[in-house]
């Protein structure tokens, strides 16, 4: 058996393997080490004390092991991150200020505008309002998939102000929502930017992939990127994104027939985690 490298028991350093990057670090008093692709973008991590290697999405999962096998000191499990136990969900009793649930689709922008509405002259209108709008129609477009088994949480809040438009956790998995308005222009998706209209393409793929992957992170579990395009008078996608399901917002329905991969149960813990608002601002 291999021994266990300097870095691990230090906690320092970086180690590069097969494209991989490996990070100790320390999450929720934890040691676990972290497996990253070149972005930054956790696919898995080794939780020591558990004997077990956590792996986001099959399809790295023999590059993962090859990275991490100089730390695997003793047998490991291997497989996709546990949901959390009844147990567990038992700790999560929120204080009705932690539970986001409640949160009305838009929340931080409704909030924002109440406290600045930006009365006065303005040449443009308030770009808050066209945000509000595309934040609004996408949360009611997916608090429609209620009934379907899944759940919505509105406007997660993430360290250092910025936050998850929606996220969907059902039974055709964990998706970071973003909304954009995008009405009566004409859309070209060009991985990584979004064009709209006349206006400068901007890399919006890479904040959305971002979202995704911070939310990943915080919940342990896979999180898939979808863009929502609200209203817009023509969609083009010069190729498939990488990762990002580009969705218009009268399409988002096409989740709900989305399945076999969270039993109900696996739902009903995720959102658990989800609706805490500590998963989201307590670091690690």
């Amino acid at each position: 058996m291999p021994e266990e490298h300097p870095s691990w028991s230090h906690g320092r350093g970086v180690m590069v393997m097969s494209g991989l990057r490996v990070i100790p670090t320390w999450r929720h008093g934890q040691e676990r080490l972290y497996v990253c692709l070149t972005d930054g973008s956790n696919i898995a991590w080794y939780d020591r004390e558990a004997a077990r290697v956590n792996v986001i999405g099959d399809d790295r999962r023999e590059d993962v092991l090859e990275a991490l096998g100089p730390f695997l000191t003793s047998p490991v499990t291997v497989g996709p991150p546990p949901v959390p136990t009844p147990a567990e969900l038992a700790r999560l009793a929120l204080h009705p200020d932690d539970d986001l649930a409640p949160n009305r689709p838009g929340e931080a922008l409704l909030i924002a505008l109440e406290r600045d509405p930006g009365h006065g002259p303005r040449l443009r209108p308030d770009p808050r309002r066209r945000a509000l709008t595309a934040e609004q129609t996408v949360g009611t477009a997916l608090d429609r998939l209620d009934g379907a088994g899944w759940h919505i949480l509105h406007s997660v809040p993430l360290p250092g102000g910025d936050r998850i438009h929606h996220l969907a956790i059902g039974p055709g998995g964990l998706f970071a929502v973003h909304a954009l308005y995008a009405h009566r222009q004409r859309v070209l998706v060009s991985d990584p930017t979004v064009a709209l209209g006349r206006r400068d393409p901007t890399p919006l793929l890479r904040r959305v992939r971002a979202d995704a992957d911070r939310a990943s992170h915080a919940l342990t579990a896979e999180v898939r990127p979808v863009l929502a395009l609200v209203d817009p008078a023509d969609l083009r996608i010069a190729a498939p994104p990488r990762q990002v399901r580009v969705l218009r917002d009268t399409d988002l329905g096409e989740l709900a027939r989305l399945g076999g991969v969270l039993k109900p149960a696996d739902v009903e813990g995720l959102h658990a985690m989800a609706r805490d608002r500590g998963t989201w601002t307590s670091g690690g």
